[in-house]
């Protein structure tokens, strides 16, 4: 508009100034969770056992391994069940003949894959950076980690616990388990249920989430585990076992209902709860509306994940605004969030 100043311009410079004001003191922890996104993979690459030992370490209430599983049923954690992006199994010539081609709920999808590979056949291939342009000391590390399997998982958690004097809860989120049911005949939700009733760790009082963006799964997670079950939800596109229904009308009051008959939570996208000039969506108050926990996903440190008012520098790669976006959060009264760098936000919540 002429000679004035616009709606979202002022909605900015509100953001900003209470950014500033609040960032000026320590954060109340409360109950947030820290949930260490694939252990502080912004600092190790994801899914291997020193990311995970990291953020125990760094005080990380819940560390998060996504599971895939192998030809030979033994639940391991990756990012995919394709294993390009954070492996060498493509540099290696003994397995060349396995690159295939799959679609994967609706996409097409070209690679290897952890399903055509036995435990034994994967314990030879070695993790590296997925994202080494952004993450370029994380590349540091290529080469020299596993792949680990859940249960090395676990076994880690419980020395760490020993060590510590403190739980550490576990927080595993099922990849494309009804396409690899359907695809490879590999139940996944079958072998994390057996891995955690043999752990003890199946009850409702045990530091245990399962997260997936399935409805299906979480429905029959339902009537065979205690623990708390998180659907994630996105700002696009719906679940892959039920075609006929969107994430975003899932969020409506009437949605967020039927969601709490077989869900404890829901792990947003941390993009649905404001916009870029940090403007709440008033999400989180619908979802506790509901009677519902909402876990946002992924606080990163990058400028290049941050919103135009936590950006610091204009380095993609370089750090932004954390204790701002925790602040945000905790404004609004998320449960708890997702990082891939759970020492800063440690740090900024005063645990």
């Amino acid at each position: 508009m002429t000679g004035g100043i616009s709606q979202i311009t002022v909605k900015i410079r509100l953001t900003v100034a209470l950014i500033g004001a609040v960032t000026a003191i320590p954060v109340s922890a409360g109950d947030m969770l820290v949930i260490a996104h694939r252990g502080a993979s912004g600092e190790r690459p994801e899914h291997t056992l020193a990311a995970y030992e990291r953020a125990i370490d760094q005080g990380a209430d819940y560390i998060e391994p996504d599971l895939v599983a192998t030809k030979d049923n033994v639940l391991v954690a990756r990012h995919e069940n394709e294993l390009s992006d954070t492996t060498d199994v493509g540099a290696l010539e003994e397995f060349a003949d396995r690159r295939r081609s799959k679609t994967i709920d609706g996409k097409l999808v070209s690679g290897w894959f952890a399903e055509d590979f036995t435990i034994a056949e994967l314990r030879t291939l070695r993790a590296k950076e997925r994202l080494p342009t952004l993450r370029t000391a994380n590349a540091r590390f290529d080469g020299l980690y596993t792949v680990p399997t859940f249960e090395e998982i676990l076994t880690l958690v419980r020395a760490k616990e020993a060590e510590t004097g403190r739980r550490i809860g576990i927080y595993p989120e099922l990849k494309h388990p009804n396409f690899l049911l359907q695809e490879a005949g590999i139940d996944t939700v079958d072998l994390l249920v057996t891995a955690l009733r043999q752990a003890d760790l199946d009850d409702a009082d045990d530091p245990v989430f399962i997260q997936c963006f399935e409805v299906g799964t979480l429905r029959r997670l339902n009537k065979m585990v205690d623990v708390p079950l998180i659907l994630l939800v996105k700002g696009e596109g719906g679940p892959a076992d039920e075609p006929a229904l969107y994430y975003l009308d899932m969020l409506t009051p009437s949605g967020l209902k039927e969601i709490a008959s077989y869900a404890d939570g829901i792990g947003a996208d941390i993009r649905l709860l404001f916009g870029p000039d940090g403007i709440p969506t008033g999400l989180v108050s619908d979802v506790h509306e509901a009677g519902l926990k909402l876990h946002a996903w992924t606080l990163r440190k990058e400028n290049a994940f941050l919103p135009p008012v936590l950006k610091r520098g204009t380095a993609e790669n370089g750090t932004g605004d954390v204790l701002g976006m925790v602040t945000l959060l905790k404004v609004q009264g998320v449960d708890g969030v997702f990082t891939d760098d759970p020492g800063l936000v440690v740090e900024a919540l005063g645990k």
